[in-house]
């Protein structure tokens, strides 16, 4: 029963995100029909020959009713077929893929520094409620919740960077101190080669990017984390567990916390897919590689295919995220297992 329950659970959520992906696909195939000019001229650039517009359009299915079109479009879709940039003259895939570890190391240290932030502050505040730690960190936080990303980076650059020079602006790694690039992540790529000099400046060159990235998101985390603190600290079987002799700080860390974190890991998890979208103001900013700024310079460029191959890859990235997300819900919180799983 365990096991069909588990199948169930799993297929349903699979249908989901293939819905919600389809769904995706369709809209951007609207956006491309939407777009002003000749398909087939953006597949070989504005200065192809006519001959050669000509054959990308048969090539790509365009001179075929708009449904056959919409069909051909899913088929190479599910090929991994996105396109190919007239920028670069390669498969749209190929080029996110390179870039991708790049953003997965950014956003993968901004969400630690997110949650390294968040959660302690959370408990402290939930715990001192009314304290001058909670007013001031709720103050903070509505402060840092409404600062635009962009500019807290170019403030963040100009202090850190220009003013008190504590921190590089820019890149991924000072010149000549890059490890062997094996995955395309900065840090990986040292620790892999045991270069530890190299891992040292790329931490350093990673710093502002995460925390620029990270300012938004850990002020909801904190403000969710907080709140779920709190209604479990005032629930009915708190004032049980407090009855037994339970002293404050194993309430709190033994009881209250287990019991508040799926929320918050549920949000986490969406704020991941989320913080890869945002890594487009991220990346450009502080000059880095990455899907981001892969799609802010073909936005720039006007290559309309790696601008929706990238909204595409984005979206499967967030689709994913959401997914791992609801599998580790169903394994920590038994609450869940219970309501999805009926046992």
């Amino acid at each position: 029963m365990a096991v069909r329950s588990i199948l169930r659970f799993l297929l349903m959520r699979l249908g989901q995100t293939i819905l919600t992906l389809w769904g995706l696909a369709s809209l951007v195939f609207l956006m491309i029909k939407l777009l002003p000019g000749d398909e087939a001229q953006m597949a070989v650039g504005a200065e192809a020959s006519p001959e050669q517009i000509e054959a990308a359009r048969q090539r790509l299915g365009l001179d075929a009713p708009v449904i056959i079109q919409y069909l051909l479009f899913l088929s190479r879709l599910v090929k991994g077929d996105l396109g190919v940039s007239i920028s670069t003259f390669q498969p749209v895939l190929n080029d996110l893929v390179a870039v991708f570890p790049s953003t997965l190391e950014l956003v993968s240290f901004a969400m630690l520094v997110n949650l390294a932030v968040a959660v302690p502050s959370a408990i402290v505040a939930a715990n001192k409620r009314g304290g001058a730690f909670d007013g001031s960190s709720r103050f903070m936080a509505v402060i840092f919740g409404g600062l635009p990303v962009f500019w807290l980076a170019l403030m963040l650059q100009y202090l850190l960077g220009t003013v008190w020079r504590l921190l590089p602006i820019s890149g991924h790694n000072a010149y000549g101190m890059g490890a062997p690039i094996l995955t395309g992540a900065a840090t990986l790529d040292a620790l892999l080669a045991l270069d530890w000099v190299a891992l040292a400046d790329a931490l350093r060159h990673i710093a502002l990017p995460a925390v620029a990235l990270a300012a938004l998101f850990s002020t909801q985390i904190f403000r969710a984390f907080r709140a779920s603190l709190l209604g479990v600290l005032t629930s009915d079987f708190m004032m049980a567990v407090r009855a037994k002799g339970a002293t404050a700080r194993r309430v709190l860390l033994r009881h209250a916390v287990p019991n508040s974190v799926t929320a918050t890991l549920a949000l986490a998890g969406t704020q991941f897919g989320a913080m890869v979208g945002s890594s487009v103001l991220i990346e450009s900013v502080f000059a880095r590689k990455g899907v981001g700024a892969y799609m802010f310079n073909a936005v720039a460029q006007k290559d309309s295919f790696a601008v929706l191959g990238s909204v595409i890859f984005i979206g499967a990235v967030v689709c994913i995220a959401n997914l791992i997300v609801d599998l580790l819900q169903l394994v920590v919180d038994p609450r869940v297992r219970a309501a999805q799983l009926g046992n």
